[in-house]
């Protein structure tokens, strides 16, 4: 059995003197020895958070047990080490940056995509007049996706409503969208209604959730995920690769953040062309005074990092 847990969750839920709640959440987090990434707003909660299994059950009670937080959806891997080193809580404008602020025309808690549970989803999937609509950036469904699923030219979400013209032609399909863990879904679809999309769904728990409850079937390829192990394993049915070598073209699961701290880009990278990039991107990334050692695995802690302390 492995001994740590790692929690992918959020929650849309005003809370109020948000930046103080932070500030205290960081507190509790590691008086529970946990290690993650936490985004505090005054819309909500978004986080990614690992320990021991114990640490966990603790942590998932105490939010549940907070009126405001009690309807969040855990989603729970089991892990053999903790997904993070560190713990960080952090206050922001928003728990997923979208750039969509005015709650007259997103509010998750007042309007989103209808909510698909993964077996719902399954059955609708291949059907004539559905559009399966990945809403993560290039990066994540370079290396993962459902079949047949459309994807978006976008280097962050923030550039989604630049893409509603594009999607316009869909109108009167049924748009069927999908994330990593659903956040993201939440403000997307509700954006889609708000342009006059007849029928919105989303993928309740993202693709995280389905691989637990679906089997993951037809998922191709792996799922990014913001921690240490920066993709998983989602399809136990139909398993493929889809992902490519960013430099030789080279069929790879493998993700990479460049060695070059100054470049830092996300790509899928072969173990060859790791090796004699020395984890970069590229030639030139090598020879930047500042490029990290690479181990093999293509994963860096941001230095420097600013960790928030707790106010006395």
């Amino acid at each position: 059995m492995k001994k740590f847990q790692t929690l992918l969750y959020y929650c849309y839920s005003h809370i109020a003197g948000a930046e103080q709640f932070a500030d205290d959440h960081l507190k509790f987090c590691k008086s529970l020895g946990l290690v993650g990434r936490i985004i505090v707003a005054d819309e909500g909660l978004n986080g990614t958070v690992s320990g021991t299994q114990e640490a966990c059950e603790a942590y998932m009670a105490a939010v549940k047990a907070d009126e405001r937080f009690a309807k969040t959806d855990f989603k729970i891997d089991d892990v053999e080490e903790p997904s993070f080193i560190k713990m960080h809580c952090r206050y922001k404008a928003e728990i997923v940056h979208s750039g969509l602020r005015d709650p007259n025309i997103i509010d998750p808690n007042r309007q989103t995509g209808k909510h698909l549970e993964p077996a719902e989803f399954q059955k609708m999937i291949d059907q004539d007049d559905v559009v399966i609509l990945d809403v993560r950036s290039n990066y994540e469904h370079n290396l993962g996706k459902f079949k047949n699923a459309l994807t978006l030219d976008i280097e962050n979400f923030r550039e989604f409503p630049d893409k509603i013209n594009e999607l316009a032609k869909y109108k009167d399909k049924k748009v069927l969208t999908y994330c990593t863990g659903g956040i993201k879904c939440e403000k997307a679809s509700a954006l889609l209604l708000h342009h006059g999309f007849n029928e919105v769904y989303q993928l309740h728990g993202g693709i995280i959730k389905y691989g637990k409850e679906a089997g993951g079937e037809d998922f191709e390829g792996k799922c990014y995920v913001f921690d240490n192990r920066i993709a998983v394993d989602v399809n136990t049915v139909n398993p493929t690769v889809v992902s490519k070598c960013f430099n030789c073209g080279k069929t790879t699961p493998k993700m990479i953040n460049c060695a070059n701290p100054e470049c830092n880009e996300h790509i899928t990278q072969c173990d060859e062309c790791g090796e004699e990039l020395q984890g970069c991107c590229s030639v030139a990334c090598t020879s930047n005074p500042r490029k990290r050692k690479y181990d093999g695995t293509g994963y860096y802690v941001k230095v420097p990092q600013p960790v928030n302390v707790a106010k006395k």
